[in-house]
């Protein structure tokens, strides 16, 4: 593990405990000041670690750059109840880049069979379904912004595991745990906010959620293309 990736990973634990402690105590104030920061250490850590050399980085900070506009549109949805569908939108645009980096590593190797895919394909093609049948019933208006949305992450997922054999083992794994873990996070925030509140969702959701995009930043930098 490099320097760099140890200095940024322990500054990002500090902001990661400061969110989650915010969370807890359901400060505002604290809130404010954390919940940036994390997407800002994030997009730091992968310019300086890779310069934005390949298309696959760039894509991810450009995917990166849409996650934070969403986040500070969520934390201030209370203000207007349209930044939460703005909030969607930027996330959406977020996961289309992570799908168009994940894509440029399955199409450098796209004749070489992926004995995984087509399993990914069914399982989250069935868990998008199964999410928005359960869903759909509490989302009056929301229906078809929640849908493509769902669409969107599952295809992400999948194309995290598209990715498998194209990359080095480690890269392909971390990644994948951040997808998934992204779609763990999204899922129990649009239960906590159309179905039912959960106790304690916040730490759930943003510990998950600070989760797969620390995975996915660090499966980035350390991607390393196979021959």
């Amino acid at each position: 593990m490099s320097q760099k990736t140890k200095l940024f990973s322990f500054v990002y634990l500090i902001v990661f405990l400061v969110q989650l402690y915010a969370e807890y105590i359901d400060s505002n104030v604290l809130r404010t000041f954390s919940k940036p920061l994390i997407v800002v250490i994030l997009t730091a850590w992968i310019y300086i670690s890779t310069k934005l050399s390949t298309p696959f980085h760039k894509s991810i900070f450009i995917g990166l750059v849409f996650a934070w506009i969403g986040d500070v549109l969520l934390m201030i949805q209370k203000i207007n109840s349209s930044f939460f569908i703005l909030g969607l939108i930027a996330f959406l645009l977020c996961h289309a880049f992570y799908i168009r980096a994940f894509t440029l590593d399955f199409k450098s190797k796209a004749a070489q069979k992926n004995p995984f895919l087509i399993w990914a394909i069914i399982v989250f093609a069935a868990f998008c379904a199964a999410l928005f049948i359960y869903l759909r019933p509490h989302l009056g208006t929301m229906q078809i912004p929640v849908l493509i949305y769902a669409i969107i992450i599952s295809v992400m997922a999948m194309m995290a595991v598209s990715r498998f054999g194209r990359v080095d083992l480690f890269s392909f794994e971390i990644i994948f745990y951040g997808a998934i873990l992204f779609l763990f996070s999204d899922s129990m925030l649009a239960y906590n906010k159309f179905v039912q509140h959960l106790p304690n969702a916040g730490l759930i959701i943003m510990a998950s959620y600070m989760l797969a995009q620390y995975f996915i930043v660090l499966g980035s930098i350390e991607r390393r293309k196979l021959l």
